[in-house]
């Protein structure tokens, strides 16, 4: 029994990868989920198949390393966070659909919460803003739209969760409803620093508190899988959301150290060690990690569109077929035309929070073309992130600021859109060897749980650099660059 099974379920596939006693990439499989568009700006996934494609992966991943459910220590779980999930505690059948954290339906509602003053308690119990991204309105939407729902959820009959929490409900048959404390912040009903759910909030949104999980440790017993899923019971003993998980799998154990992370969204962390620091920049203050019952907290910024707007130029225009082509068509565009892409398709996120916003494109011209527009996709990434990290850096004192960008996900594979990166926040930029930092933390925290990978400090050592990006752009056009963008989001936001 030297393997770690991960379980790495994210917003457009489910992924299983198998690493091995050395915390090595043995084997993965992986399959994509459906996203749902039913109306503007809401976006939805179907539970059962987010059970199914993780079920058929990660027994995929078991088959094809040659290995048998007794090779398997122990599964760690990552997944996307806030998607929320409401479910029948006797059948398991979900009540709706899982309501995905790009949603943005109960927009009015926060901006409702906002007028009556609650923005202040929000930030103090759970360092959150009031926003649709989280999954308590979430939550108080499925119970005032399903019919029934609250008054069943009353009565003890349903039962909410995170990602995690439905996958670990249905990995044991049902015997365990379970989250960690990383996906437990990102509800807007778990106070961080008392660690435990706030009552006043539940009360607020009239959501039961005998639906919500049991809060854990990130690495901690979750029970045990069904014996009939892999041939035998395997203990889960890690669980994090995938950008907690992915600053785990990046080694960012000391506080100053960033790390950033290219999917669908983009995610910045920056841990702040012990301290839950309160920004001033409209930064999110959350929790990084939690080991031994202490919280180890940090300072996130989201960016909804990052990768999902390279799926834009594949599915919505229809100008590329896959994500590889986005390099070499930037590599030939027409650098003297100043084209510059807002993709705030679901609104922007840090630090600007603006749900209502939409997406707009400037500085075209009759030149212009898919050239054009992938080079602009690409630099909105940078762009985004320089955003994130300026309104950080103001947060965290300067004697404490690292000044070295690690980064990871889908995106970081171009070398294009993370030499851009470095250029246009002037900072150098890590890769590591490892790119599946996310599915690697989940692992970690399973494996050191379970006594066959290192501690902290050792498990630091060994994070390996790949290829590290330096800033090449001359200052004079990286201030000229970055002034455009601004100009375009003032622009965005006031359309």
């Amino acid at each position: 029994m030297t393997h770690i099974l991960a379980i790495d379920q994210g917003t457009t596939s489910s992924r299983a990868i198998i690493f091995d006693q050395d915390m090595k990439l043995k084997a993965q499989a992986q399959e994509e989920i459906q996203q749902f568009f039913p109306a503007s700006g809401w976006v939805e996934h179907d539970p059962s198949q987010i059970w199914s494609t993780v079920a058929a992966t990660a027994r995929g991943v078991i088959e094809s390393a040659n290995l048998h459910a007794s090779d398997i220590t122990a599964i760690g779980i990552t997944n996307q966070r806030e998607t929320t999930i409401v479910w029948d505690k006797k059948t398991g059948v979900p009540i709706h659909k899982a309501i995905v954290w790009q949603d943005r339906r109960t927009a009015d509602f926060c901006e409702e919460l906002r007028k009556a003053g609650h923005t202040e308690m929000f930030a103090k119990r759970t360092g959150l803003m009031v926003d649709p991204y989280f999954s308590a309105t979430k939550l108080k939407w499925i119970l005032d739209h399903v019919e029934g729902a609250r008054d069943r959820a009353v009565r003890g009959e349903l039962l909410f969760g995170t990602v995690d929490s439905f996958l670990i409900w249905k990995l044991t048959g049902g015997l365990v409803h379970a989250t960690d404390a990383t996906n437990a912040a990102r509800t807007m009903l778990y106070d961080i620093h008392k660690g435990c759910w706030s009552k006043t909030i539940a009360d607020l949104f009239e959501i039961p508190l005998c639906m919500l999980p049991e809060v854990k440790d990130s690495a901690d017993d979750f029970g045990k899988t069904r014996a009939d899923l892999f041939g035998m019971e395997i203990p889960i003993y890690g669980v994090a959301g995938d950008q907690q998980a992915a600053t785990v799998g990046q080694a960012c154990f000391e506080p100053g150290m960033m790390k950033s992370t290219y999917g669908t969204g983009c995610f910045a962390l920056l841990n702040t060690g012990d301290t839950p620091v309160v920004s001033r920049n409209r930064l999110l203050t959350t929790i990084a990690y939690q080991l031994d019952g202490k919280p180890t907290y940090a300072l996130e910024g989201s960016i909804f569109v990052a990768g999902a707007v390279v799926q834009w130029l594949r599915d919505g225009l229809k100008i590329i077929r896959d994500a590889g082509e986005t390099q070499p068509l930037a590599e030939s565009s027409d650098a003297d035309q100043p084209v510059v892409l807002v993709p705030a398709f679901t609104g922007l996120g840090a630090p600007y929070w603006s749900p209502e916003c939409r997406g707009a494109i400037f500085g075209l011209s009759r030149n212009s073309g898919p050239a054009e527009l992938a080079r602009a996709a690409l630099e909105s990434v940078g762009y985004q992130t320089r955003d994130l990290l300026e309104a950080m850096l103001d947060d965290w004192p300067a004697e404490q600021q690292q000044g070295v960008l690690r980064v990871d996900g889908g995106m970081s594979a171009s070398c294009w859109a993370m030499q851009f990166l470095s250029d246009i926040i002037d900072a150098p930029v890590d890769r590591p060897e490892v790119l599946e930092t996310t599915a690697l933390g989940a692992a970690w925290l399973a494996g050191m749980k379970a006594g066959i990978y290192p501690e902290k400090a050792e498990f630091s050592r060994l994070w390996a650099l790949g290829k590290q990006f330096i800033p090449a752009m001359p200052s004079e056009i990286r201030g000229k660059k970055y002034a455009a963008w601004k100009r375009a989001v003032k622009a965005t936001l006031t359309y």
